[in-house]
């Protein structure tokens, strides 16, 4: 059986092995693969293994070989289902391998907001503070998240671990979700489920841990983002165009809300000319929350196991 992995890199530079998928058959694995060279290298593949490389119902026609997708990640929107579906493909994923890689990003960049650890020790290196009259200084207000609300647009895994972190912190808890978590009201650990004008309207940070669907797309747009608090921060490790990023550069230019901090954007890489590059009290890391040495070796060895079951005819993660 010969196993091709078409996009390695992101999952394993190098520190981990997917030797483990060489005890089922002949792999190939390629760091990354073009548009023009997913056919030649998938041609006689009866597994393909795939993070961002699409695979459409074009593509699927020319593999006729092709048995079993894996997809090496959560999402699956790269992928054709109902042609795979139609060509009796077995499309997997990988769900919560990251949740908690995830929520920890959340807050490394919401605590960066709210105590600006990178910027005081960016004025430190500068010299500011030897050159300082006083014992202390900041570059900005610090801000206490404890008694603050944050709201959650998601509450699925990586949300619910968003949620712990956030209460851990004093934090008030809001959740909207399409469908409605329903909490025990004498658990501790209680959140409050509302609408979602709601939850924009109250939280002062807006987390988004929702799924790319044609419902949620730009689901964060000019119109709600106007009825955020205008001191409210907006962090998104979503999926990029859960949010209109035009709308969102010029909610933050003209002060609508205070911050946004983001993991993901419509289009990855992002272009130099693109609306949020170089504003003030926005943070963009390079949609890495998920990217944990130990969030990719579950991935791997999640991704392993799938193959190894769908061949003893036992398929798990089946999403199609």
């Amino acid at each position: 059986m010969k196993i091709v992995v078409t996009d390695a890199h992101t999952a394993n530079p190098g520190d981990l092995s997917w030797d483990a998928l060489s005890t089922m058959g002949d792999v190939q694995v390629y760091p990354r693969t073009a548009t023009d060279e997913i056919i030649p290298r998938c041609q006689d593949a009866d597994v393909v293994l795939t993070n961002k490389v699409p695979l459409n119902a074009e593509t699927l026609a020319a593999l006729p070989q092709l048995r079993y997708i894996g997809v090496t990640a959560t999402g699956t929107n790269i992928i054709d289902m109902e042609a795979a579906s139609q060509r009796g493909i077995v499309v997997t994923n990988v769900p919560d391998y990251s949740s908690r890689s995830v929520a920890q990003h959340v807050f490394a960049m919401v605590l960066e907001l709210a105590n600006q650890v990178g910027r005081h020790n960016d004025a430190v290196q500068d010299g500011q503070w030897q050159r300082c009259p006083d014992f202390s200084f900041t570059t900005g207000p610090l801000i206490e998240l404890a008694g603050l609300s944050m709201g959650i647009i998601g509450f699925g895994s990586i949300g619910r671990c968003t949620a712990t972190i956030a209460r851990a912190l004093g934090m008030n808890i809001l959740a909207y979700s399409r469908t409605p978590p329903n909490p025990d009201p004498n658990d501790p650990d209680a959140f409050t489920p509302v609408g979602l004008d709601d939850l924009l309207a109250q939280s002062d940070v807006v987390s988004l841990h929702c799924p790319l669907t044609p419902q949620t797309h730009h689901l964060i747009n000019a119109q709600r983002l106007s009825t955020m608090k205008s001191s409210a921060w907006l962090v998104n490790t979503s999926r990029g165009p859960v949010i209109d990023e035009e709308a969102l550069a010029s909610a933050l230019r003209n002060g609508v809300i205070g911050a946004a901090a983001l993991d993901v954007l419509d289009s990855e890489p992002m272009k130099a000319d693109h609306p949020l590059m170089g504003l003030d009290r926005c943070i963009i890391t390079p949609h890495v929350a998920w990217a944990t040495v130990q969030a990719r070796r579950r991935l791997i060895d999640t991704v392993t196991d799938n193959v190894r079951q769908w061949i003893h005819g036992d398929a798990v993660n089946v999403v199609n």
